[in-house]
């Protein structure tokens, strides 16, 4: 390990953690019962608590950490349609009517994002600036380039390719062969978002309770008994809003989750001169490896903030930090002597269909697997999971139309991610 890739402030944590103030939850006891219970504070939780407290329903959501101690404070921040599969995919899966309604859901949560934002007057910084998507391989920059003059059959994408000539308008690096501008997706500052939307919750009437463990759920007359590390709750619904972090509590839902690390780094503060070079627009960026790299600058435009699959095993985020500021310089050789100020990892839940699914048992709801790109698909399930849990929404949604698959032999360890991962990296390198 190089000692000397780090400052001397590092911390093996979020950056978002130290740029803005985080959330704050007030001291309060556990209820004895309420309406809906919510486990998990993250964007599921809080955007599924905003509709159920706002209908009268008592409401309390419970996490194990602080609140959104989870993914909802580690990501990227970057905010787009959040769907992998393609309508072809999806269409062989599932036919094309019910393709092209889970393709109309990818839409509605970034529509859902604007409008969060704008009638909550969220401070977060959330802003337009499109995504570029680099071919880090020549053949597959003329993959992008079928599909951009092919169109996409349910989004308004107004994507334009970008030739390697002139890829210094987008991004300056000699390791892409151009790459496709996506120009309605975004970014928000995570930093800020989640204390925004913490706040809204607290302000409609709902109560989260932080740093309390839920142990087990049991079915009751009534609905639900809660037990938590500080008592029981008597709940008439509950709301799953765990995802990579779901653990046993429901054996159903943790034989088709799969946690999955995801690392990320954030630079020293860097030149301005330096920045604006390398990185002459605002986009959030990304590219065609599988184990794809996920990365942007922070808010501020001070330092570059680098994402990725970069182990076989989950390691600790100071062992993953040399590997991802290795991949940061093969992209950007003029970052080599740039330190590593922050180093952090999540699990993203993923699943076997790569979809994220939602729906109900009995009381029972869920909203996870957002496969890495949950912030707008996440708050937009959350927010639908919970007008559903409030009596609201009465028509299923595309994603509770489809099956919540899971293997035989799964119990909730991936035990098949090093073999995969090293599958994924032949690929990269050969471009398939």
């Amino acid at each position: 390990m190089t000692a000397d890739l780090f400052t001397q402030d590092f911390k093996p944590e979020p950056y978002w953690w130290h740029a803005a103030p985080r959330g704050e939850t007030p001291e309060t006891g556990l209820p004895s019962e309420a309406d809906v219970v919510i486990v998990g504070s993250g964007y599921t939780g809080l955007n599924a608590a905003l509709q159920t407290a706002r209908e009268g329903l008592s409401t309390l959501v419970i996490d194990a950490e602080a609140a959104g101690w989870g993914c909802s404070t580690r990501n990227g921040g970057q905010v787009s349609t959040s769907l992998k599969p393609g309508f072809s995919a999806l269409s062989r899966r599932h036919g094309k009517a019910l393709a092209t309604e889970i393709l109309r859901e990818g839409q509605a949560s970034l529509d859902y994002m604007h409008q969060l934002v704008r009638d909550e007057e969220l401070d977060c910084d959330f802003r337009q600036v499109g995504r570029f998507h680099g071919a880090h391989k020549a053949h597959l920059y003329d993959t992008l380039a079928r599909d951009c003059a092919d169109g996409h059959p349910v989004w308004k994408t107004d994507a334009f390719m970008v030739p390697k000539s002139e890829m210094s308008s987008e991004l300056n690096t000699d390791a892409y062969h151009g790459g496709m501008v996506f120009p309605r997706h975004c970014s928000i500052d995570v930093s800020k978002y989640h204390p925004a939307l913490l706040q809204r919750v607290l302000n409609s009437g709902a109560l989260v309770k932080a740093h309390c463990k839920v142990t087990a759920l049991e079915r009751s007359p009534a609905g639900f008994t809660v037990k938590t590390e500080s008592g029981p709750v008597r709940a008439g619904k509950v709301i799953l809003a765990t995802n990579g972090y779901s653990g046993p509590l429901s054996r159903h839902h943790q034989r088709r989750i799969i946690p999955i690390g995801s690392y990320v780094i954030a630079t020293k503060e860097l030149p301005t001169e330096l920045i604006d070079r390398l990185f002459p627009t605002d986009r959030v960026l990304s590219d065609t490896r599988k184990l794809v790299y996920y990365y942007r600058l922070s808010p501020d435009r001070k330092r570059v903030l680098f994402g990725g699959r970069v182990s076989l095993n989950e390691t600790d985020p100071k062992k993953s930090a040399v590997r991802l500021h290795q991949d940061m310089v093969a992209l950007f050789p003029e970052l080599a002597t740039s330190l590593v100020s922050y180093s952090w990892m999540g699990y993203v839940g993923y699943t076997f269909d790569t979809l994220m699914h939602c729906g109900e048992d009995n009381g029972l709801f869920h909203s996870m697997g957002y496969c890495g790109s949950g912030v707008g698909m996440a708050s937009y399930l959350g927010m639908r999971i919970g007008r559903k849990a409030a009596g609201l929404e009465k028509t299923p949604s595309a994603m509770e139309q489809i099956s919540f698959p899971t293997r035989p032999l799964y119990t909730g360890n991936p035990w098949f991610l090093a073999p995969s991962v090293l599958a994924y990296r032949l690929r990269d390198k050969l471009g398939v």
